[in-house]
């Protein structure tokens, strides 16, 4: 009879753990781990507070461009990105090299981006990088 109490707390243990939800995505954990990615790759074009070099490298602070379509940033990072733009009203016509960057890095860097030098932007999951690798 014990094996039996056993087993059966044991099965509801594991369907219990079984569907258990993620845990939500830690935002904060994302944006932190997203500066170092910022530091050791987009820095040297982009700068250190996201200004960017008018007219050469765009901006990120404040940026519209940005901002406004967040698919689009995640493509950006992942494939690389070329041709003219327009960055908070000025023209830029630039290249930036695709990344080797994991989805998580993807995902880390955009958030530390998209919620930094005056930015405001909802989450970038992993999720949504590797939907954008298709």
């Amino acid at each position: 009879m014990k094996f039996f109490a056993v087993l059966i707390l044991s099965c509801i243990a594991i369907m219990f753990f079984n569907f258990q939800k993620p845990p939500p995505f830690d935002l904060k954990a994302s944006v932190k781990r997203g500066q170092e990615i910022y530091i050791s790759n987009c820095i040297s074009c982009h700068m250190e507070k996201g200004e960017g070099l008018e007219g050469v490298y765009p901006p990120l602070a404040k940026s519209d461009y940005l901002m406004a379509d967040k698919k689009r940033s995640i493509i950006q990072i992942i494939k690389g990105v070329s041709g003219p733009m327009k960055v908070n009203g000025i023209d830029y016509n630039g290249e930036m090299a695709a990344t080797d960057l994991t989805d998580q890095e993807v995902s880390d860097v955009l958030n530390y981006v998209r919620n930094s030098f005056s930015n405001k932007g909802a989450a970038v999951t992993p999720t949504e990088v590797k939907a954008a690798r298709k």
